[in-house]
């Protein structure tokens, strides 16, 4: 697969130690990861400047690099990625509930616009995904929040599984991201109906499945990435309603590899 590189984001594994998770990582096949730098998991956001150069350390040691991390966009983590070498800072852009949308993007750029100096300075890109509910939800709209920022300060992640959520068509999507594009997340859900036909009005929620099961062609987006030459970290994000993260996080990089292969 000549170009593209594996990453895994390790949500699932909050509680395992750095060098077990390593090791975790990289038996499971993965070139890397995305790490989680939230209250509760292996570095909190108070402790990255100290924890996030010696995790990076310790992973590559295991022969695995972090890609990504989805956390803060501070300058104390932006300073922490320069220093561990990581080049990405994940995130989404929230529309809070009740909040006029095109609002709620300015004052989101105004926080881009402040940043673009920081990002430029250390040589990070903070990566938007698109995600449903009140967030930026698809690739268009991912567009139009980030397209003012050259890609090496705001760029786009997009996310296969989000964007068929919306109905949108892996084609069409990356038509519109690609020269903005910094990494592509593979997950894979369905709309589940929570009540039945009596009831006054339908309910649905999303059911976060395998990657063969859901409403993301995982084939259509692995063809369209090989055919445009994608050369980058393709990160299986190992979001699964059941509790069988370890099984089907293999899986599922068996099925992207035969995918790209």
């Amino acid at each position: 697969m000549k170009g593209i590189t594996f990453s895994v984001f390790t949500k699932p594994w909050k509680t395992m130690p750095i060098p077990r998770l390593a090791e975790f990582v990289h038996t499971m096949g993965y070139d890397g990861i995305e790490l989680p730098v939230r209250p509760g998991f292996q570095i909190e956001p108070e402790q990255i400047g100290r924890l996030l150069p010696a995790a990076a350390r310790t992973m590559a040691a295991a022969g695995v690099n972090i890609y990504s991390i989805a956390g803060n966009t501070d300058e104390v983590t932006i300073a922490a990625c320069a220093e561990a070498g990581v080049p990405i800072i994940r995130t989404m852009a929230r529309i809070p509930e009740g909040t006029n949308y095109l609002d709620a993007e300015r004052a989101i750029q105004k926080e881009y616009d402040a940043l673009v100096p920081l990002l430029d300075r250390y040589k990070v890109t903070i990566g938007v995904q698109n995600h449903v509910g009140h967030f930026v939800p698809n690739a268009h709209a991912l567009l139009h929040l980030i397209e003012k920022y050259h890609p090496r300060h705001v760029a786009a992640v997009w996310d296969a599984a989000h964007e068929a959520l919306c109905g949108g068509l892996p084609q069409h999507a990356l038509d519109i991201l690609w020269p903005r594009l910094c990494m592509v997340n593979l997950k894979n859900a369905f709309y589940r109906r929570t009540n039945g036909p009596e009831a006054e009005y339908a309910t649905w929620e999303h059911y976060w499945t395998s990657g063969r099961h859901g409403l993301a062609s995982w084939p259509v987006v692995a063809a369209e990435l090989k055919r445009r030459n994608y050369q980058g970290v393709v990160c299986l994000t190992a979001e699964y309603s059941s509790a069988n993260a370890d099984r089907l996080a293999v899986q599922d990089l068996a099925f992207a590899k035969s995918l790209f292969g």
